[in-house]
């Protein structure tokens, strides 16, 4: 028999096991709860996105339909204008492009925001019904795969638990056998000794009384002996039964054990995961990610769609032009803005006589009244061109004002985790500055004042204009003008260079004069685009043999008139460099030596009319002055090169155009930089070259018979007047206003200074001398003494 204490260990070793147990299986309820909550949260989580999408399309279709309102409030608005064809006119103006882009903005939101709530109602919600369906199915079938092998686990452990049991019970019989066995060992061998003991004590007795006795006392003793031997036999084989059922049943258990183990690691490390991933997930996460991405798609797609639409008004916005506006209107309306018909002398009773009559008496009041409008006009001239100068400068500070770029409000959109609220966010933008109110009004201040310059300029204009038509009439009718001995001389030179600039064509000669006068200095000349109507007026004047931009006047637009230049090289029928030499030019762009280049570049030009080569020199003469002002008007060799690379040679057929215009503007590069070497020096090649005052001169020949080049050729023309007897004196003259030189050729001086002058450079200037140092004087600041020029 077992012990108490044995009997009592293997009570709490069952009680322990029954724990564990009861343990294992408070887990798998809780699992099985667990998986219920989360297939609640899921569904709670589709009904809420459901719910939110539906409010969601319902804040879309409201916001579409305020949004139409919107735009067709103001669409009726517009398509109540009476006159259609004035409505279809204004179109084209691009203030009115922004307007109706920004309409059409309004409504293509409208209908983007209605198709979004459309997808919401129609796409993303039933994707998530469905979501929530298939996730309550397949919920269910995924409990019942976790129950069932929960089930199995129990099965599990009560066969454990069985085997146990019987483990326990055959072990506790073999202990009881072996217990037993022990005692018949030991009456045994508790019987063996007493045995001994008995037949130590026995005397000596006779043989015939005592053998009897001894028989009888033997045979008890081996009877007793053998009973207690097959009472340890059968023992012995009890014992060794039940150890052998114990030890199967020990080893069942093990192995039974062994096996439990395995199958409660499996179900919590694989089972589980697996039946969350491939039953409870089935899908879930997959389906509820297209649902998403479907919204994804919609929103990123009406991001898109508004910013293309942003993206059509931003470059409406740019394309804002004032000036391509203006001539829009005026095409547009050209009956109405167009000049009319000039007024024709309407002769009283007869009196055909249409011209001013110069005769006398009244011939010598009409030289007084030249004069005295010759002398009211300078003096206009100068004072509306101060004037232009102040009302430039004041409409510069304004558009200072109007652009300034205050417009970025990106600072407003960035939140932080605070509960800081939007209005004060927004309450911090430009408008809401108190300074706004004072840059208001300085803004008004110099508008008013801007206007009044303006005023008094177009009245000085008009009025300058008036005077000039009646100087010149009287100077046409009168002939000619009174001028010194040396205005006389001067001006039989100027004579001879209009007969000898005949090889310069008009159109090239006026408007590199009028460039080289009015815009050395301008930003993007000859890349940036002019008017087109401007640039056809220009061109069709030059072609009925007018010259629009001969006098004084500069209110021409100068990149129309660099326009003008290159349509008219772009447009001959024999271009400056012929197709021929095309590859022997092509060959010279190869060499890396420029001086190299510009020699052979030289001996293929040499092969060109005569007429040709002296307009290449008068242009690339230009080109190579326009340059050296490239740190202003951004237009350096290359930059000049790009632009006039396709006007002057065009790329003959058959060859990679790309490389070839690359080598073609190489070329063009090179010979405005080497222009000096490239073509002919005035001995060489007698024509009219290029002057840096912008009119055309004559070469002649130096005193000293050295040749010169055309800014040297004018600083030996004025030594020489201080050295030939043919040559009249210098006259002097007077300041009327302060002058700053805008070269290094042109004078500075102030008001009042005495100035001596050598020779007339052009109508507009003085070859002269001021403090010792020689230059070009404006005729329109000085007065030259009446009594030298009388």
């Amino acid at each position: 028999m077992t012990s108490p204490a044995k009997f009592k260990k293997d009570k709490e070793i069952i009680a322990e096991y029954d724990t564990q147990v009861k343990e294992i299986r408070a887990q798998l309820t809780e699992q099985m709860k667990c998986l219920d909550q989360q297939c609640e949260l899921r569904v709670q989580l589709l009904q809420d996105l459901q719910d939110f999408f539906r409010k969601k399309a319902e804040i879309e279709m409201d916001y579409s339909r305020n949004l139409e309102k919107l735009a067709e409030r103001f669409l009726a608005k517009t398509r109540s204008t009476k006159d259609q064809q004035f409505k279809k006119d204004q179109n084209v103006l691009s203030p009115v492009n922004c307007w109706n882009l920004l309409l059409n903005q309004v409504k293509r939101e409208s209908r983007d925001h209605t198709t979004l709530s459309d997808i919401y109602l129609n796409n993303i919600i039933p994707r998530f019904v469905q979501v929530s369906e298939d996730s309550g199915r397949l919920f269910k079938k995924s409990k019942e795969v976790g129950q069932q092998l929960q089930d199995d686990l129990m099965k599990v452990l009560n066969e454990l638990y069985s085997v146990m049991k019987t483990y326990h019970m055959y072990n506790a019989d073999s202990i009881s056998a072996q217990s037993k066995l022990k005692e018949a060992e030991k009456q045994e061998e508790k019987q063996i000794g007493k045995s001994v003991k008995q037949e130590d004590r026995q005397t000596p007795r006779s043989p015939d009384s005592t053998s009897n006795v001894r028989i009888e006392e033997k045979h008890v003793r081996r009877s007793s002996v053998k009973k207690i031997e097959k009472m340890k036999e059968k023992r012995q084989a009890k014992y060794t039964e039940n150890k052998l059922k114990a030890i199967k049943a020990r080893n069942e258990y093990l192995l039974a054990l062994e096996a439990t183990n395995a199958s409660v690691f499996k179900y919590y490390i694989h089972d589980l995961s697996d039946l969350i991933d491939q039953c409870c997930d089935l899908g879930y996460h997959a389906s509820l990610n297209r649902a998403l991405r479907t919204f994804l798609s919609a929103e990123l797609n009406l991001e898109q769609s508004k910013h293309e639409g942003l993206d059509a008004i931003e470059n409406a916005v740019e394309n804002l032009d004032a000036t391509s506006d203006k001539q829009r209107l005026m095409e547009m309306y050209n009956s109405v803005f167009c000049p009319p018909m000039k007024f024709e002398f309407q002769p009283h009773m007869g009196d055909m006589a249409s011209q001013l009559c110069a005769q006398q008496p009244v011939q010598s009041e009409l030289v007084q009244r030249c004069q005295q409008l010759q002398s009211r006009l300078s003096t206009l001239k100068i004072e509306n061109e101060e004037v232009k100068k102040t009302m430039e400068a004041t409409l510069q500070t304004i558009q200072d004002i109007v652009t300034v770029e205050d417009f970025d409000v990106s600072d407003c959109f960035q939140y932080s985790n605070s509960m800081e609220s939007v209005k004060s966010t927004v309450s911090e933008t430009f408008m809401s500055k108190p300074s706004i109110a004072k840059r208001r009004a300085n803004q008004q201040e110099t508008e008013q004042f801007y206007f009044t310059k303006m005023k008094e300029y177009l009245e000085g204009r008009n009025l300058i204009t008036k005077l000039q038509a009646k100087h010149d009439l009287l100077q046409k009718t009168l002939g000619e003008s009174q001028r010194t001995d040396c205005s006389l001389a001067r001006r039989s030179s100027t004579v001879k260079k209009q007969d000898s600039s005949q090889a310069i064509p008009l159109v090239v000669e006026s408007c590199i004069r009028f460039i080289s006068r009015h815009g050395l200095q301008h930003e993007g000349i000859f890349r940036v685009s002019g008017s087109q109507v401007e640039v056809n007026d220009i061109k069709n004047a030059f072609e009925r043999g007018e010259d629009p931009l001969a006098g004084d006047q500069n209110d021409h637009d100068l990149d129309s008139i660099a326009g003008v230049l290159k349509l008219y090289f772009r447009g001959l029928e024999h271009p400056l460099f012929p197709k021929d030499i095309f590859r022997d030019l092509m060959a010279c762009v190869t060499m890396d030596n420029l001086q190299e280049r510009a020699l052979h570049i030289r001996k293929v030009l040499l092969v060109l009319p005569k007429t040709t080569l002296i307009i290449m020199r008068y242009l690339f003469a230009f080109l190579s002055h326009l340059s050296q002002f490239s740190e202003e008007n951004m237009m350096d060799p290359y930059n000049l090169a790009i632009c006039f690379g396709p006007s002057l040679m065009s790329v003959p057929e058959g060859h990679d155009q790309v490389s070839c215009q690359t080598h073609v503007n190489e070329l063009i590069k090179t010979i405005i930089i080497q222009h000096e070497h490239v073509f002919p020096n005035p001995r060489e090649l007698e024509g009219p070259i290029y002057s840096r005052g912008g009119s055309t001169e004559d070469y002649c020949d130096s005193p000293h018979g050295e040749t010169a080049s055309a800014e040297d050729s004018a600083q030996d023309a004025t030594a020489e007047h201080h050295t030939s007897d043919d040559e009249c004196e210098p006259i002097e003259a007077i300041a009327k206003f302060d002058y700053v030189g805008r070269t290094a050729r042109e004078l500075s001086f102030k008001k009042g200074a005495s100035l001596l002058l050598y020779q007339r450079a052009s109508d507009d200037w003085w070859e002269g001398r001021h403090n010792g140092i020689d230059g070009l004087i404006p005729h329109q600041y000085i007065v030259v003494q009446d009594t030298l020029i009388s």
